[in-house]
């Protein structure tokens, strides 16, 4: 996947600098852009994420600047392991 051009910048949805540039608590907003790049003014705050179903909360950390907020909820359902179950699996 080619990477965004660095003459470009970073990409940060409008809204979220607005947000930023006003100092609106962001505990209480929703965010639906996964696309958007975690500034550094975001650490230390706890944000809803979308994830297509439910908002996930996701604590900002000095580690997670530079990378996408998308990448920090997950999309997929997780399911549970069938261990010792009983199976045909090497009977015969």
């Amino acid at each position: 996947m080619p990477r965004r051009s660095i003459w470009k910048g970073s990409f940060v949805d409008a809204f979220l600098l607005r947000m930023k540039n006003k100092g609106e608590i962001l505990l209480s907003r929703k965010i639906w852009s996964r696309r958007s790049s975690i500034s550094p003014e975001f650490i230390d705050c706890s944000v809803r994420i979308y994830n297509g179903k439910t908002p996930v909360r996701c604590k900002i950390t000095e580690g997670k600047v530079g990378h996408k907020f998308g990448e920090f909820a997950s999309t997929r359902k997780r399911r549970p392991s069938r261990s010792g179950k009983g199976g045909k699996k090497g009977k015969k």
